[in-house]
């Protein structure tokens, strides 16, 4: 039986449509699991982060556009209450059959940032990595906005994302020259063709 929450609060018709995948779809199994593996995420790297959070047993965590999550999962395993959203439903079904793996029982939540609605306690802990440039400007304010209201005072916010310092007028060469140093073989990481298609 699913532990996938549906916690998304209605939003209006002119909201953005976070549901609608952007460059690569990943509503299949099969593209979740080249994801998870291109993302080079596991439980050392997870611990590393975590410590660096100071996510202990008994903290409280929300990872937003969690993914395959196995950030969500590690921190279950340490004792904290732990909380993934995220607005795919296959990225959710993989993420819980790795905490079944693991035998832990974080809350999934099928929402975005844009409509998660927490029904627990203040969070010490909200994380994001590699989503948040998916919304334009203004909606990323919304929600930086709606991610701030789930932390307790002196709570931590962790984002990690993809920040370009160049002018607008010089971003052929630099997103080119980006492409061509992140993509890694098949196999090993984002190839150059999937890195394309995520531009779009």
């Amino acid at each position: 039986m699913s532990s996938i929450h549906g916690s998304a609060r209605p939003r209006p018709v002119w909201s953005f449509p976070e549901y609608e995948p952007v460059g690569i779809d990943l509503g299949s199994r099969a593209a979740v699991a080249v994801c998870d593996r291109n993302q080079d995420t596991g439980p050392d790297a997870d611990d590393a982060l975590l410590d660096r959070l100071g996510v202990t047993a008994g903290s409280r965590l929300v990872d937003l556009a969690c993914g395959t999550g196995s950030l969500v999962v590690q921190a279950a395993r340490r004792g904290a209450e732990a909380h993934g959203v995220d607005v795919s439903a296959e990225m959710l079904a993989f993420a819980e059959a790795r905490a079944r793996r693991h035998g832990v029982a974080p809350r999934w939540h099928r929402a975005g940032f844009l409509d998660y609605a927490h029904r627990a306690g203040p969070a010490d802990v909200v994380t994001t990595k590699s989503a948040l440039h998916q919304l334009p400007g203004f909606w990323k304010q919304q929600a930086l906005r709606d991610t701030a209201a789930l932390l307790r005072p002196g709570g931590t916010f962790y984002l990690y994302d993809i920040v370009f310092s160049f002018a607008p007028d010089a971003a052929d060469t630099h997103l080119q020259r980006w492409i061509d140093t992140a993509e890694r073989p098949e196999g090993e990481g984002f190839t150059h063709a999937e890195y394309h298609c995520r531009r779009r």
